[in-house]
């Protein structure tokens, strides 16, 4: 296999420009261009009061590798116009960024490079490395920082020189409203130097936490700083600021090396799974690649509380969803992690399974029984937390059905036994339970009215396809999982699957988005075509006449209206693969999923660039992984044709194999399937996919 590709360098400073995200899942980072300029960190499981709006939400933390330098009497932070800056690059091989620029200070230059990364190994743990040489011999000091200023928050406690604990500071923050704490500890090393002074910042409770290291530097002979910290959500530990000392000096122990060449070893692992794209352009499998990172890098078997739609990745520019937890997860990240990733989907589908009596009382509170997730969920407690205006808290019903599929998904992904008793069953059966409650019976049959699809154009509509085809596939995975445990299902359940109005113009044969809706032209400008996601990524099964007339019909809308905008136009290449038109398939994938991408790093956004609905004031935000696993997911799942399923994988190829034009076929050299190591291929033309098991 082929080392991933890699965004090009920024060589020039943009201090405009979004910066560089790096994460493990448990700790997210924005690194400035200048990376000892104190960035901003999230951490998974930390949730404080919002300052204006008072809901929950996830707040920034103190960031904890933040530094300066000082050559001769000058720092580097009060001389920022003596920076010539090179380069910064990411290396998605191993989830690295390098950082290199000069530092000028009367006749001395000193050359700085950095090394920033978060352990996968330790995922507690971020780590820093300042290498500085000289090209006169002068006065250095280095000095690491863990940055609390702007965290809207208080130092609960805060502690230097611990006497035995073998770091050099720790603290714990108390986010706003007591909702949670974060703790946090550091450790520094300095290499190269024999006569250096260490000097720690011992005085105030509420300032940085501060190591100094000050020296006399010799020409062209290289010093290195090196920081590791420890960033600890109270969800995991009483005393999230001792157990964050405990665990910078495990890092210690382990050593900076060894915590580098661990963290290359895990992401040498996942990239097993890349998603190869045979015969497309370079600037594709690129854009693959970037994808394939970001997802994985935003979530791990050690998150608390799932990820968000932009994963760890928030910044100064736009609210980022308030870091909730959103149904976009279960629908569009949860599927390609499925392959390569498993155990951090299993991370992703606990937080919801933790928290199934808050979707138990969301229920109750409207008169329902069973379970209903909240469109906007808490991390700390799973509760509905969207803002009071927003209309999706209401009618966006499709919310529980979502979360009930990715369940059903797993358990046919990875056929764990014990997974589908204590965590799938419960979930599908609540989800039924709380749609026997939701429809109302009528002479047409069963019918869910008032309700906001997946468009989320914000009114309700009554039987809107994609609900409602989705509704019948959970109810009959409630039934397949009732027997296949020898649980008991109701008997309505199965009765409502086949009687479930699912709105169709009967002169037409096409599937209609919601019932009376005949998709005018001026309801197409602000939807998305809900009854095409229907058929894909939910695999609801219908008439192939009313398959390939809906399919027909939707096509031109897409590229007239539907195209650029979130979620569901990476799908519109999928859908013209279906019909056989590889040059339409290719133009779509290219206004629907490329017109996302943007420099540098390449990073998605949430709205094409080119979207005629993309607001022209709107600041560019990212990386949207929600449209970037609904790009691997047309990679994995649909060009390929599979469904999955309870049976063998081999029952899961439901489509010829059909690939854009340029594209050849797509492979993925290892997949895990029912814990199993397989490889996964597709070439244009074959009748279906192919899934060959390596161990066998």
């Amino acid at each position: 296999m082929t080392s991933p590709i890699s965004p090009p360098s920024v060589t020039s400073f943009c201090p405009d420009a979004l910066p560089a995200y790096l994460s493990n899942g448990l700790i997210g980072l924005r690194v400035r261009q200048i990376p000892l300029q104190s960035g901003v960190a999230i951490l998974n499981g930390c949730v404080g009061d919002h300052p204006l709006i008072h809901i929950d939400s996830t707040p920034f933390v103190p960031y904890p590798l933040s530094g300066d330098l000082r050559l001769e009497h000058t720092w580097l932070s009060d001389a920022p116009q003596q920076i010539i800056y090179e380069e910064q690059r990411y290396d998605f091989a191993c989830g690295e960024l390098h950082t290199r620029f000069r530092f000028l200070v009367n006749a001395v230059t000193a050359q700085v490079e950095i090394l920033t990364f978060c352990s996968r190994s330790i995922p507690s743990l971020v780590l820093q490395e300042i290498r500085v040489q000289v090209d006169q011999p002068c006065d250095l000091t280095l000095r690491a920082t863990v940055n609390p200023t702007g965290i809207d928050g208080t130092w609960h406690a805060r502690a230097s020189r611990l006497p035995g604990a073998g770091v050099d500071g720790s603290g714990r923050l108390e986010m706003r409203g007591n909702l949670s704490s974060c703790g946090v500890a550091y450790i520094t090393e300095l290499l190269g130097s024999d006569g250096s002074r260490r000097d720690l910042d011992e005085w105030g409770d509420q300032i940085p936490l501060s190591t100094a290291y000050v020296f006399h530097a010799d020409v062209g002979r290289p010093y290195l700083l090196r920081q590791i910290a420890s960033l600890v959500p109270s969800c995991y530990h009483h005393e999230p600021d001792w157990q964050a000392t405990r665990l910078t000096y495990l890092g210690k122990e382990r050593g900076f090396e060894v915590l580098r060449e661990e963290n290359r070893a895990a992401w040498a692992e996942l990239w097993k799974g890349r998603v190869c794209l045979l015969g497309a352009e370079q600037r594709w499998q690129a854009m693959a690649d970037a994808a394939f990172f970001y997802l994985h890098t935003s979530i791990h078997h050690s998150s608390p509380s799932s990820t968000t739609p932009f994963g760890l990745a928030r910044w100064l520019n736009y609210h980022y969803y308030y870091g909730h937890v959103m149904w976009d997860l279960e629908t569009f990240v949860v599927p390609p992690l499925l392959f390569t990733a498993p155990d951090a989907v299993h991370a992703m589908l606990t937080y919801r399974s933790d928290h199934l009596p808050a979707a138990r009382a969301h229920a109750k509170l409207q008169g329902y029984q069973g379970l209903q997730f909240p469109w906007e969920s808490s991390p700390l407690t799973g509760d509905e937390v969207a803002p009071p205006w927003s209309p999706g808290n209401v009618f966006e019903d499709h919310v529980t059905l979502d979360v009930a599929f990715a369940f059903a998904q797993y358990a046919h992904m990875t056929g764990d036994e014990e997974f589908q008793r204590q965590q799938a069953w419960p979930v599908l059966k609540g989800a039924a339970q709380w749609l026997e409650s939701r429809v109302i019976r009528t002479p047409r049959g069963y019918e869910l009215l008032r309700v906001t699809g997946i468009a989320e154009t914000g009114r309700a509509v009554n039987n809107n396809a994609y609900t409602n085809m989705l509704a019948s596939v959970i109810l009959r995975e409630a039934c397949a999982l009732a027997r296949h445990l020898g649980r008991q299902a109701s008997r309505y359940w199965e009765e409502i699957a086949d009687h479930l109005v699912i709105p169709i113009d009967q002169c037409r044969h096409i599937i209609l988005n919601h019932e009376g809706d005949i998709s005018k032209e001026k309801e197409s400008e602000r939807a998305t075509p809900e009854a095409l996601a229907g058929l894909f990524p939910v695999g609801y099964r219908v008439e192939k006449q009313i398959e390939k007339a809906t399919l027909a019909y939707y096509l031109p809308l897409a590229e007239k209206y539907y195209v650029g905008a979130p979620m569901l136009s990476p799908f519109f290449g999928v859908y013209a693969a279906r019909l056989g038109d590889r040059d339409l398939s290719a133009r779509l994938f290219e206004r629907g999923y490329a017109d996302f991408v943007f420099d540098p790093f390449c990073m998605t956004e949430e709205i094409g660039l080119h979207s005629p609905t993309r607001p022209p004031d709107r600041p560019l935000v990212g990386p949207f992984i929600t449209n970037q696993g609904g790009f691997l997911m047309s990679c994995l799942y649909g060009l390929p044709g599979l469904r999955l399923g309870s049976g063998d994988p081999e029952s899961w190829y439901e489509h010829r194999v059909v690939m854009p034009s340029g594209w050849q076929g797509i492979k993925v050299e290892r997949i895990w399937i029912r814990g199993r190591p397989a490889c996964l291929t597709a070439h244009h033309g074959d009748p279906h996919a192919q899934i060959t098991f390596l161990d066998a």
